[in-house]
């Protein structure tokens, strides 16, 4: 017998239950469940602004930006997560088991913060690059101006571009651009 370092192991459909139950988000992988950290009002600032600039681009089309309340599952891991902005174009595919979980994401948004910057760039994105649908992985930068664009070349080979203050980040997949100083700038507090 494997010694497990948890002494629960979770089914899916556990999960699911679990995260109905729970005024908080989770994640899901390998047969436990993780809390997500809330995020600070900068976070959501930040998130709402590149929703914004994305969906006046995109809304309308073929693609809808979502909110972090979309749970998006890697049916070749098992990782189930609620990432900033999953944008999804064409028809939604569920997963099998949940029909509120996701698996076609065409981009994915995560703004970063200290706390999970190490794992968005990691762990996690290892877990995204495994979901064939998707095309561009965006990373927005907590602590300056500055998106990296992630692009799918190949099935294994992925392509970053980084645009700094200035600068507008080329979001291909979506037909979006991102101006870097109007993401921050909305995203500001106003006195």
């Amino acid at each position: 017998m494997v010694a497990r370092s948890h002494p629960v192991h979770y089914e899916f459909g556990e999960y699911i239950a679990h995260d109905a139950a729970s005024n908080t988000k989770h994640e899901y992988l390998d047969g436990q469940i993780y809390a997500m950290a809330g995020g600070t009002p900068e976070h959501a600032a930040l998130i709402s602004s590149v929703h914004g600039h994305l969906w006046t681009q995109i809304g309308g089309t073929r693609c809808r930006p979502h909110m972090a309340d979309l749970r998006i599952r890697v049916r070749e891991t098992g990782l189930a997560t609620y990432p900033d902005i999953p944008i999804v174009c064409g028809h939604t595919e569920r997963d099998p088991e949940d029909a509120n979980t996701v698996t076609n994401p065409t981009v994915i948004v995560e703004v970063l913060s200290e706390s999970t910057e190490k794992y968005d760039r990691g762990e996690k994105f290892d877990h995204y690059k495994r979901i064939p649908s998707l095309r561009a992985y965006v990373l927005v930068a907590h602590n300056q101006r500055a998106i990296e664009v992630w692009t799918r070349v190949t099935d294994d080979a992925w392509d970053r571009a980084a645009y700094v203050a200035g600068g507008e980040a080329k979001i291909d997949a979506i037909a979006a651009t991102l101006d870097v100083d109007k993401v921050y700038e909305d995203a500001s507090e106003r006195d």
